[in-house]
């Protein structure tokens, strides 16, 4: 944590408040989100399609509108839209505890979706403008404050809990408020460069023609449809082992925690090492990696203990292949978006990313499915260890003909 701290002092504020931001975001938004569900049911006494209807928009209406999102972000400016978001966050939190009407929990849960798409790509940009050449140092830094936020939150909710879920939904929606506040008072307000700008389809045809931009998204979707398995394929796992609720929580920390200890650390050790695209394509491979230990143990017999150690290894190994290609990964599409475009870039970049995560999803979730049917349970395993392996070699062939547009290695000083 000493050389978190000294690389964070390191940056100037408005860095700083925007890896702070994140940390609150996560916080706010893991106070209430695993809770959400269960009070759908028990207490706005909605049925189970309804429940899937309200989860279901709040998530296609940030993935859907990420695009959208990053480019008002280079038009009118980073901090109105993180602003924004966060405002319209604090609003739909409020009403996810101040109503039980099905109509206005459908307009809590479009509303919280669109924040998430307004400020995510705009404060990825505003950071990767602010940080210039330490872009990569920033990313991880950024991480760290990303895990604590998904580290803190579910245990702030619980015991919120206590009080009852609209005080866990009220004070989720002042996090959100006070961050609207501070990014109203400290943020400078930066965008691309100044000019006249062509139309929003022109914008969108540069990204989406940039061959070698979208070669790049394409091979790191199965990277996030491997990271979502940890709340997917690891969690169903661990019930069918009987190791509850206690065992998918202890993942969860697991995960955090290394990357909250580990992030800075593995970002200077890569960085002195290695180029940007062989850190991502080594992390991809790890990634893969991380699936056959549950695959080699798939079909032995062990006590509840035992079973759940393939389980915990992958997860360390995902966690860790995740903390060696992300700063690297964020600071690539910051370069190959140039100036002006980079929240159109991101935006872009996060709507790829959800598509792989919902095509991950279904199938990993059919593939369970006919494992356990079938008697085949190393298969979703191996696949998904194929999936990163793949990854890492696409990757790696666009390293090797320099298809990313880096000035070299930057170094992260510890």
């Amino acid at each position: 944590m000493r050389d978190t701290l000294r690389q964070f002092r390191s940056f100037d504020r408005p860095i700083q408040l925007l890896q702070i931001n994140q940390a609150g975001i996560n916080l706010g938004f893991y106070m209430l989100m695993p809770y959400l569900a269960q009070h759908l049911s028990t207490g706005a006494g909605l049925a189970a399609w309804t429940i899937g209807l309200v989860l279901g928009l709040r998530n296609l209406s940030q993935q859907g509108m990420f695009l959208i999102g990053g480019t008002l972000a280079d038009r009118l400016g980073y901090k109105p839209m993180i602003m924004l978001g966060c405002a319209l966050r604090t609003v739909g939190f409020a009403l996810f505890g101040l109503t039980t009407s099905l109509p206005l929990l459908i307009v809590a849960a479009v509303v919280t979706g669109l924040a998430g798409a307004l400020f995510n790509p705009a404060a990825r940009a505003c950071l990767a403008c602010e940080a210039g050449e330490r872009k990569v140092a920033a990313f991880a830094v950024f991480n760290v404050f990303y895990q604590g936020g998904i580290l803190l939150g579910p245990l702030v909710g619980i015991a919120l809990l206590n009080a009852g879920f609209t005080t866990v939904c009220l004070a989720a929606a002042a996090i959100f408020a006070v961050l609207t506040v501070l990014q109203g008072l400290c943020l400078p307000a930066r965008r691309g460069p100044a000019g006249e700008h062509p139309p929003v389809l022109t914008d969108w045809r540069r990204a989406f023609g940039d061959r070698a931009f979208v070669s790049f998204a394409a091979a790191m979707i199965a990277s996030y449809a491997l990271s979502f398995q940890m709340y997917l394929a690891l969690p169903l796992e661990v019930q069918r082992l009987g190791g509850g609720e206690t065992g998918v929580m202890a993942l969860y920390a697991i995960s955090a925690l290394l990357g909250i200890a580990g992030q800075v650390r593995v970002t200077a050790w890569c960085s002195a090492r290695w180029s940007r695209g062989q850190a991502i394509s080594r992390g991809l491979a790890l990634m893969g990696v991380a699936f056959l230990p549950p695959a080699v143990m798939a079909h032995l017999h062990l006590p509840v203990g035992w079973a759940l150690v393939p389980l915990v290894a992958c997860t360390l190994l995902l966690t860790m292949g995740t903390l060696i290609a992300f700063p690297f990964e964020m600071a690539t599409i910051a370069d190959m978006a140039g100036d002006r475009l980079i929240g159109t870039y991101y935006g872009l970049y996060n709507l790829l990313s959800g598509i792989g995560i919902l095509a991950g999803n279904l199938l990993a979730g059919a593939l369970v499915d006919v494992a356990r049917s079938s008697g085949l349970a190393a298969v979703p395993w191996l696949l998904l260890a194929g999936a990163g392996l793949a990854s890492a070699a696409a990757v790696m062939r666009l390293d090797r003909r320099n298809r990313f547009r880096e000035s070299g290695q930057v170094a992260v000083t510890t």
